[in-house]
C-alpha cells in the first residue's frame, strides 16, 4: 500500500494546471448512456474514481478509450446489459447515477444501491423520488433498485426538499430525453450543474436555468454525440490555493475558473492572502506574516464547500488566532481533526462545529487519511509542518487529485509517495 512522505517548510513557488473537475467528469461519463453517437471528453482527469465508472459503463457495453491529452472517446452504440451489479457500484456513489440513462435509454434498470459513506450517510430517496415523478415503477431488493417504465420517462414538476447537487444531475440525466416538460425547483446551483446541462444541451437536449434554483426541461426524442471539455476542477483549485496559503510563496493556477470559488477567495483574502484572477487562471501569495483565523460555514454553492472544509482547516491550524468551523452539510466530517492534532493541531470538535485555535507551528508526524478529503488536508498540513510527515492509505487521493505529488513537486514542495 502506498504512502506520501513530505518534508514541510518549503513555500510554493511556480505553476499548476488545474484537471477537469471529477464531480463533473463522472456525470458526463454516465451521460454516454443516453446516446448511440459517441461523446467525447477533454480534460478529463485520470484518477481512480473514473477508472471505476468507466468499469461499470463497459459492463453496460460503453467502449471506451483513452486518448492523449486527457481526452476519453466514449461510445454505447448498444446496451450490453442494463443490470450494474454491487461489486461495481459499491466503491463510489456516483455509479449510482446511471439508473436514470438506463431508464431513459431502455426502459428498465437494476442497479445496485451505493455503499456506505464515510463522511454521512448520504441516503439516495431523493433521487428514486425524482425518477417516480418521471413515471417509473420502482421497487427496492436485496440492495438493488429494480426500476421499469416501459412507455418511457414522462416529464414531471419536482420540487427538492433540500438542496441536492447528486439528486439535481440524476433528475436532468432522466429528464433531457422524457416526453413533456420538466422543472425542477430547488435545484443545486453548482458550477458541475452548468457542465452536465451545457454538455447535454450540446448533444441536443433543451435545458435552461441551469445555475439557478429553477431547472426547466423540454424533453427531446434522441441526443447525438459532440466533443465536451470537462469544466476546471473548483475543489482541486481551492486545495492548492489553501496549500498556496498554508506554506507561503506565490503559485499561479493555470486554467482555474476564479468564479467558481468566490466564497473562499473572500476567505483567504480576509486571511491575509493575495489572491488575483487574470485571463490565465488565479494567481495566489502569501509572503510574510501568519494567516489571521477566520470562521467558515460550509454552505450549497455559491457558498464555501464542504470538499475544501478539511484543507480549510488544516490552514486554520496555524493561523494567529481562533476560529470556528461548522459543517452544515454531511455528518461525521470531522474525522482529519484527530489526526491534524498528531501534527500539533489544538483542534475542539463539538458536533457540527471545530473551535480551532491556532498554533505558531506544526510537527511532522505519521498521520492517516479516513477519506478524500480528509486525506489532502493531511497534505497540506504535512506541507507546513517543521520536519517529517508520513500519510498512510493514501488510496483515497487517488479517488480525486490527479498527479498531487508531481504538481506540488514542480512548486518545490518536497514530497514523495513510497511503496510499503
Amino acid at each position: 500500500m502506498d504512502k506520501i512522505k513530505i518534508f514541510g517548510g518549503e513555500p510554493l513557488h511556480g505553476r499548476i494546471p488545474i484537471s477537469g473537475a471529477k464531480n463533473s467528469a463522472l456525470k458526463l461519463m454516465a451521460a454516454a448512456l443516453l446516446t448511440d453517437e459517441p461523446l467525447v471528453l477533454e480534460r478529463m482527469p485520470r484518477l481512480a474514481d473514473t477508472r471505476f465508472m468507466a468499469h461499470l459503463l463497459a459492463h453496460l457495453g460503453v467502449e471506451a478509450h483513452e486518448e492523449p491529452g486527457g481526452v476519453l472517446r466514449l461510445h454505447a452504440a448498444t446496451l450490453a446489459s442494463t443490470f450494474a451489479p454491487y461489486e461495481l457500484v459499491r466503491k463510489m456513489r456516483a455509479t449510482f447515477n446511471v439508473l436514470g440513462p438506463l431508464l431513459a435509454r431502455a426502459g428498465k434498470a437494476k442497479v445496485s444501491l451505493p455503499g456506505g459513506c464515510a463522511i454521512g450517510a448520504r441516503p439516495v430517496d431523493l433521487h428514486l423520488k425524482a425518477l417516480e415523478a418521471f413515471g417509473a415503477a420502482i421497487d427496492l431488493e436485496d440492495g438493488y433498485v429494480i426500476a421499469s417504465a416501459a412507455g418511457g420517462l414522462k416529464g414531471a414538476s419536482i420540487s427538492f426538499p433540500f438542496v441536492s447537487v447528486g439528486a439535481t444531475e440524476h433528475a436532468l440525466l432522466a429528464a433531457a430525453t422524457a416526453d413533456g416538460v420538466s422543472t425542477l425547483d430547488n435545484a443545486a446551483r453548482e458550477p458541475e450543474i452548468i457542465d452536465l446541462a451545457d454538455c447535454l444541451n450540446a448533444m441536443g437536449a433543451r435545458i435552461s436555468g441551469a445555475g439557478t434554483p429553477t431547472i426547466r426541461v423540454e424533453g427531446v426524442s434522441r441526443l447525438g454525440g459532440v466533443s465536451h471539455q470537462v469544466v476546471a476542477d473548483r475543489i482541486e483549485t481551492g486545495t492548492f490555493a489553501i496549500a498556496v496559503a498554508a506554506t507561503g510563496g506565490e503559485v499561479m493556477l493555470e486554467g482555474a475558473q476564479g468564479g467558481h470559488n468566490t466564497a473562499l477567495w473572500s476567505l483567504l483574502k480576509s486571511a491575509g492572502v493575495a489572491v488575483e484572477q487574470t485571463e490565465e487562471g488565479v494567481r495566489v501569495a502569501r509572503n510574510g506574516s501568519r494567516c489571521q483565523a477566520v470562521d467558515v460555514e460550509t454552505r450549497p454553492f455559491p457558498g464555501f464547500p464542504t470538499d475544501l472544509q478539511a484543507q480549510f482547516m488544516a490552514l486554520m491550524a496555524t493561523a494567529n488566532g481562533v476560529s470556528v468551523v461548522r459543517e452544515t452539510i454531511f455528518e461525521n466530517r470531522f474525522m482529519h481533526a484527530p489526526e491534524l492534532a498528531r501534527l500539533g493541531a489544538d483542534i475542539s470538535v463539538h458536533g457540527h462545529e471545530a473551535i480551532v485555535r491556532g498554533v505558531p507551528g506544526l510537527k511532522g508526524a505519521q498521520v492517516m487519511a479516513t477519506d478524500l478529503r480528509a486525506s489532502v488536508s493531511l497534505v497540506v498540513a504535512g506541507l507546513a509542518a517543521e520536519g517529517e510527515t508520513v500519510v498512510h492509505r493514501v488510496y483515497h487521493l487517488d479517488r480525486g487529485f490527479e498527479r498531487l505529488e508531481e504538481k506540488l513537486s514542480a512548486c518545490g514542495a518536497r514530497i514523495e509517495r513510497v511503496t510499503e
